[in-house]
């Protein structure tokens, strides 16, 4: 990868892949499937500081794993709302952070639960902040030359931990809205998909809650999170309907 004149776009599961094959440019464009690290890279560790799952960890192997699923259950929530069976049991946490989707599943929970992401390349490795991890829309700080390899998360205890997905249906549905509430001994992290351009921090409105300012209501909740989020219209909903249904949803979690 680090010799390639043309960058290798590396694929796991293949799930978001296969979905666009159809609508995508394929001229130039070298794919690299790793699923054969998938012994290397299918690991759940689990020690007295952090939980780490490698890049080839799925869905499935999280919803199955009964400390995980304890410990850190919003993971089993997203997981079980990502497609069907067949996608969870496919589909990789690594991959919906790599696909770079602002309406991905998985990412928000990730995000709030404080997650790294693990790249390595031939010159070592590096971990990086979730939250800090995007860029742009689909675009982040890898290099063309480095592979996620696994994900971090912190173990900590929580008073607060809230996942809620709005789609057109309960299962097998893109997101239209979401969210992702922690409390934790490092503060609070709300984390909002399908409102701008990447999953995101919801930064004022987090600075709000440190504060322990109250919202009275989600009028008063929606003017801080608009400094936050920038959604936009497109098929699925229109901007206006995102704002005010993720305030309402945060409000009637916290102060209804």
């Amino acid at each position: 990868m680090a010799d390639a004149d043309v960058p290798w776009t590396p694929i796991a599961g293949g799930t978001d892949l296969c979905v666009s094959w159809h609508a995508r440019d394929k001229d130039d464009w070298r794919l690299m499937d790793v699923c054969r690290l998938a012994p290397a890279l299918r690991r759940i560790t689990i020690d007295d500081d952090m939980l780490e799952l490698g890049a080839m960890t799925t869905y499935w192997d999280v919803i199955c794993h009964a400390d995980v699923s304890s410990e850190f259950p919003l993971l089993v929530e997203a997981g079980r709302q990502v497609g069907a069976i067949q996608i969870q049991t496919r589909g990789t946490w690594a991959g919906n952070i790599g696909n770079g989707s602002p309406a991905a599943d998985g990412v928000p929970v990730l995000m709030a639960y404080d997650a790294q992401v693990v790249l390595a390349s031939a010159a070592g490795r590096r971990a990086v902040r979730l939250d800090e991890y995007y860029t742009g829309y689909r675009k982040s700080v890898r290099r063309d030359d480095e592979l996620i390899v696994a994900i971090r998360l912190p173990r900590r205890e929580r008073t607060h931990e809230w996942f809620h997905k709005v789609g057109a249906r309960q299962a097998q549905a893109i997101t239209k809205v979401g969210a992702a509430i922690v409390k934790d001994s490092a503060g609070w992290r709300v984390v909002a998909n399908s409102v701008a351009p990447v999953v995101l921090r919801c930064r004022h409105l987090e600075a709000a809650f440190e504060r322990g300012d109250r919202f009275d209501s989600a009028v008063a909740l929606e003017q801080t999170l608009s400094k936050d989020i920038s959604p936009i219209d497109d098929i699925r909903s229109n901007a206006e309907y995102r704002r005010k249904v993720l305030a309402r949803l945060i409000h009637h979690r916290l102060f209804g």
